[in-house]
């Protein structure tokens, strides 16, 4: 056997045998599993499609250090809520104890999602982003407030219920143009640019008369349609990746069109990250910032960020390093939990 370096980590392969860079961190785990007596653990990935990239990438990388990875339908899960003995019921069956839960929680099914990963935690797994966190996550407005408290860059944002507040609204963030973001949205939609405060006022109004909650933020013109993504695992950024917006276009999400390549963090864009993610207590997280003038400023911290982008474009085994978290933190066989629920 022989030892060779790449500009990620070495590893061990027979000579004049080539391996991806995913091979190469699989082949790794598994010998470390053997050599360093990593306890293998049973796993759960709550996930409604196991099809997807995300869900397919955290179930390789677990089973190839010898863990059990089963995946699970959350919306199938229903709960036995009962004194001293709480249960996740399943196809008609109890669940079986799982050391570790990974959650991937879309928006649509919060409320419901996080009763189940709370379940969990009652019963004494162990959850990579705990039920809190996620529900915290959720609520920009929450968010957004909690960040403030805490001195994280911000974009000035602006929140009403009633149209009579709206001129000041959007003169107290700067003026037009100004972003108009529903809470509620995901993945760019219902994230409107108005150019003149006549149009911002008219899209506001539009969405109060829809009954719909609205932030209202000022543009970042000088990032130029472009964001960074920071990948938040244990309170270090493990992969960071840029994110432009396609021609035309002011949102730089990678499913509006938009492309990613790999970035060099400052000092202070990293930190922010960090700070940005125990501010919202997730430990596993994409911290998505802006570069203005006045210095990094968060525009959300998503706590189900997906794995395509980030592992393509920087050519990190992100999975992986979400399970060497989890083997660090995560006790097989716990009969107690830390969870807040």
């Amino acid at each position: 056997m022989n030892l060779f370096f790449t500009t990620n980590f070495p590893y061990l392969v027979d000579k004049n045998y080539s391996l991806t860079f995913k091979e190469q961190y699989d082949y790794i785990a598994r010998k470390l599993t053997v050599t360093v007596g990593i306890e293998t653990m049973r796993i759960a990935i709550l996930s409604r499609n196991e099809s997807l990239y995300s869900t397919r990438r955290l179930k390789e990388a677990g089973e190839a250090r010898g863990h059990q990875v089963d995946i699970i339908d959350t919306l199938h899960c229903y709960m036995d809520i009962t004194s001293n003995s709480p249960k996740v019921r399943y196809q008609g069956e109890d669940l079986p104890h799982y050391d570790a839960v990974i959650p991937r929680i879309g928006s649509s099914i919060t409320f419901y999602g996080t009763a189940v990963v709370r379940q969990f935690e009652m019963m004494g797994t162990f959850a990579v982003n705990e039920s809190v966190a996620i529900s915290r996550s959720r609520d920009k407005l929450r968010s957004l407030q909690l960040l403030s408290r805490k001195g994280i860059g911000l974009p000035r944002t602006g929140f009403a219920s009633k149209p009579d507040n709206i001129p000041d609204v959007i003169k107290n963030v700067g003026g037009a143009p100004v972003v108009i973001k529903l809470l509620e949205g995901t993945q760019g939609i219902g994230v409107v640019l108005a150019e003149t405060n006549k149009a911002a006022e008219s899209v506001i109004e539009a969405f109060m008369g829809l009954k719909a909650n609205i932030l209202v933020q000022e543009f970042i013109e000088e990032a130029k349609g472009a964001d960074i993504r920071c990948f938040v695992v244990g309170n270090k950024v493990i992969a960071a990746m840029k994110r432009q917006a396609g021609e035309g276009e002011f949102r730089s999400n990678l499913h509006r069109g938009g492309t990613a390549q790999l970035v060099r963090l400052t000092k202070e864009e990293r930190q922010t990250a960090i700070n940005a993610a125990k501010v919202m207590g997730l430990n596993v997280c994409g911290v998505d910032i802006l570069q203005s003038k006045n210095g990094p400023v968060v525009m959300e911290v998503n706590s189900s960020p997906g794995l395509e982008g980030i592992e393509k474009a920087t050519e990190q085994d992100v999975a992986g390093m979400i399970f060497d978290f989890i083997e660090k933190n995560a006790k097989p066989n716990a009969n107690k939990t830390k969870g807040k629920g």
